[in-house]
């Protein structure tokens, strides 16, 4: 090789690190508050059964009822695409995944509710009762891959029975073996960020109490108030909120119908789809991004019951709406009902199919570009292209094999190209 020709330059390295050295808080900070996606499995849904309902068949009769309104009111692949205008090419492989995703893992996050769905007696002996039961199901295999509870905000009127179930719910899961991987907790309702700090509090007392490391107990905040996304300062609040968790805050959950009311939106108008829970959910979306929260949907209270036409139309709407907030990026939403699970399942699975083999020779080709090929798509695109196919694998809605085929790349590889840490296992490599 020649002599390199020497270039000129003008400035002392001094400069330079004058200004890395005035940066480095900014550095530091950027780490702290932006650590990007954790990499873990996100489930599509929460499922929310109240306390004093909640058993240990619940999971496996929500996934019962929902294969019995299947049977009925869409007995075949044919019947079921037609009610939800799905493709020729769609319709086999959405309807078939559909069924086997019911029979095999029918709710994959579950939220026992001792909040507004709770209508018991006696809330001590149900929490109890529902710590003895999810500890026994991640013993016998039986769990959701997400599982447990909804308190009661820390709002005055509620604030010490919240407190009380939550810690009866910790403390049976801790005499029972411990706390599962699975955990779940979410905090409802929360107006101001004081009251994150006060979860933040609780948790940290109950992980001294028993030995456990610190940060070892996360939860969800529920976005369900006007004042959560615009403080009376003008500032968003939940901005604040996931800074007042101090790394804990693992999803936002937009309350539907809660939020809505509190705006004043007539009954007949609230829904996930009006342009006050897009405002919501926009800011919700902004706030999270690249923190690592998780941002999730709210739900629809239009049932599927009744005869079979209404039922077809209940279908329609949720997986309409199903489908709009996987558009948006809203990957996970709740489900009120068995009968919501199936188009649940056919919205999630025909969005990864859709897209699946475009994406996937997509990312083949910027594999390709980083060995000697001629693809120029930035690392940002392939980010987002790995994690599409991750989200499709996690849920069922691909297999291994297929991707590995198309993209020529291990899962390793794969997962690579989504970004580091990603701790759970798909529902194929279950």
């Amino acid at each position: 090789m020649g002599q390199q020709e020497k270039v000129a330059t003008s400035l002392a390295g001094a400069v330079s690190e004058g200004i890395s050295a005035s940066l480095a808080p900014v550095d530091a900070e950027l780490e702290r508050r932006y650590p990007g996606d954790p990499g873990t499995r996100q489930p599509v849904h929460t499922v929310y059964i109240p306390g004093e309902q909640f058993d240990a068949d619940s999971i496996r009769t929500w996934g019962d009822k929902a294969l019995a309104m299947l049977d009925e009111h869409a007995p075949d692949a044919a019947s079921f695409a037609a009610v939800l205008g799905l493709g020729d090419d769609l319709a086999e492989a959405v309807h078939s995944r559909v069924r086997a995703k019911l029979e095999r893992e029918p709710v994959e996050d579950l939220r026992i509710d001792f909040e507004d769905g709770y209508k018991g007696a006696d809330e001590d002996q149900d929490a109890a009762r529902a710590a003895r039961l999810v500890a026994e199901a991640y013993k016998n295999g039986t769990a959701a891959p997400y599982m447990g509870i909804r308190m009661k905000c820390m709002e005055e009127p509620v604030r010490d029975r919240g407190i009380r179930t939550l810690d009866i719910f910790l403390s049976g899961l801790m005499e029972a073996g411990g706390l599962p991987d699975g955990l779940v907790l979410t905090l409802p309702k929360v107006t101001y960020p004081e009251q994150v700090t006060a979860m933040v509090r609780l948790l940290g007392a109950f992980e001294k109490a028993h030995g456990l490391e610190a940060g070892r107990l996360g939860f969800e905040i529920q976005i369900e108030t006007s004042q959560s996304i615009l403080a009376a300062d003008g500032t968003a609040a939940v901005a604040r909120m996931i800074d007042a968790a101090e790394g804990r805050a693992t999803g936002l959950h937009y309350g539907t119908f809660d939020y809505s009311a509190c705006l004043g939106v007539s009954a007949a108008y609230q829904a996930s789809d009006h342009p006050a829970a897009d405002y919501a959910k926009a800011v919700m979306q902004v706030a999270a991004a690249g923190t690592g929260v998780r941002v999730s949907d709210g739900s629809t209270n239009v049932l599927p019951v009744g005869t079979t036409a209404k039922v077809h139309d209940a279908w329609r709407l949720h997986y309409g709406l199903t489908r709009r907030a996987l558009a948006r990026a809203y990957y996970q939403g709740w489900d009120m009902h068995p009968g919501h699970i199936p188009t649940r399942y056919a919205a999630v699975f025909a969005f990864y199919r859709e897209g699946f083999e475009s994406a996937a020779a997509r990312l083949a080709a910027y594999a390709g570009h980083h060995e000697g090929g001629d693809v120029a798509d930035e690392p940002a695109t392939a980010k987002a292209l790995a994690g599409y196919l991750l989200r499709g694998l996690d849920c069922g809605a691909l297999d291994t094999g297929e991707v590995t085929r198309i993209t020529g790349l291990t899962l390793a590889r794969l997962q690579g190209f989504a970004g580091p840490r990603r701790g759970d296992l798909t529902a194929q490599e279950r």
